[in-house]
């Protein structure tokens, strides 16, 4: 997909999947395993749940190479295995997706603050997502999606390494607090400007909060960027339950009508992120479309 193929696709309202992870975990995936793996030795279990979002209503899947970068690979000791694991998962997605349906490389952070000198520079990020991105496009990626993001620096070199190793459209979001404050400093409009002029080709939020908490948000993004506005919030706040779980009350049909609501605001490339299932898709497909 080239980027101008990609403005003209969100001419429209645009519908994402849901969530993955809290999925995969009602399916049987343990806490504190690598992901990736996981998913990797479970093709059917990702390919049910990609397959129930496309009949749903989903236009794009993300490809579950989330933390498919060599520092989050690292922990794990699977840092050689880096080309075979991305590789492997755009592949289950793929051949889900067909002729119809697009398919994003997934990125995400690695977890630390970029500083000028320390651990974990720019240069540093710009060359872990120089290096995974480079590999999502030879898998054969229609477009990028950074996610989940929570230091606007290390997003910036998300977007650069995007530019430099190829010219697929890269979709941005961080993860804020309800009033738009990003978890390291700065918040989500100041966030969504950088990365317009870096050359991201939408921005957004997801995780975090749920849509209700979102509207003044999307509303200030969207006044402050031509680009398109990416709303992909959780389903509601969570509780946390006797086993340590995340119980999510917000209902498909409460979800969609919360949605509705962040289109009217200015939001056009819509999905979910925790707690959120086919059936949240299907109900927003349903109202916005």
């Amino acid at each position: 997909m080239t980027k101008k193929e990609f403005r003209e696709l969100t001419e429209k309202v645009l519908i994402l999947d849901g969530a993955t992870g809290s999925n995969l975990m009602a399916q049987g995936m343990p806490r504190g395993i690598c992901t990736e793996l996981w998913v990797m030795e479970h093709k059917e279990i990702i390919q049910n749940l990609q397959r129930a979002y496309i009949e749903a209503g989903s236009q794009v899947i993300y490809a579950p190479t989330f933390g498919g970068n060599r520092r989050n690979l690292q922990q794990h000791g699977l840092e050689d295995r880096i080309v075979e694991i991305n590789h492997t998962l755009v592949s289950y997605s793929r051949e889900v997706a067909g002729e119809r349906v697009f398919v994003a490389g997934d990125i995400t952070t690695s977890g630390q603050f970029v500083t000028a000198e320390g651990e974990y520079t720019y240069e540093d990020a710009f060359e872990m997502y120089k290096e995974q991105i480079q590999i999502l496009q030879e898998a054969g990626v229609d477009l990028l999606a950074a996610e989940t993001m929570i230091n606007i620096e290390e997003t910036l070199a998300a977007v650069d390494a995007a530019n430099a190793v190829c010219q697929l459209p890269i979709m941005c979001t961080m993860t804020v607090e309800a009033d738009g404050s990003i978890f390291s400093g700065g918040n989500a409009v100041e966030a969504a400007v950088a990365l317009e002029s870096a050359g991201a080709d939408a921005v957004g939020i997801n995780c975090s909060v749920g849509p209700d908490q979102l509207v003044s948000v999307v509303r200030n993004i969207r006044e402050a960027v031509s680009i398109p506005v990416i709303a992909k919030p959780n389903a509601g706040m969570p509780v946390i339950d006797d086993q340590g779980n995340a119980v999510y009350s917000m209902l498909p049909e409460e979800f969609a009508g919360h949605m509705k609501v962040l289109a009217e605001n200015g939001a056009s490339i819509m999905g979910g992120c925790c707690g959120t299932t086919p059936e949240f898709i299907r109900a927003m497909h349903q109202l916005l479309k």
